[in-house]
């Protein structure tokens, strides 16, 4: 499994996005420490990152009513990376489409 899952892209991020135009977000492995997330960004994308924040985030808990009764379950526990590059990089997701 590689280090990056996915990139974050949603409403709250591209809004951060237009204000910092450095600052990306990425789901990454949940044992990935900030040494290992800056090289893979930087090999990924060829930008030079300045620095990398991480949020450890627990999974929420869930149930839903079926015929059967009451079904409770946690969604997946999950982190995010916060990545800021260096200079005039950008990174374009949407490039490859």
């Amino acid at each position: 499994m590689g280090i990056i899952i996915k990139p974050i892209i949603s409403e709250k991020m591209t809004a951060i996005t237009e204000s910092n135009p450095q600052r990306y977000a990425f789901l990454v492995a949940p044992t990935a420490n900030k040494i290992e997330i800056r090289n893979a960004v930087e090999k990924m994308y060829n930008v030079k990152v300045d620095s990398v924040n991480t949020c450890r985030y627990d999974g929420k808990r869930s149930s839903r009513y079926t015929k059967s009764g009451v079904i409770t379950g946690r969604k997946p526990a999950f982190k995010k990376a916060f990545i800021t590059l260096q200079g005039e990089d950008t990174i374009d997701f949407f490039s490859n489409i």
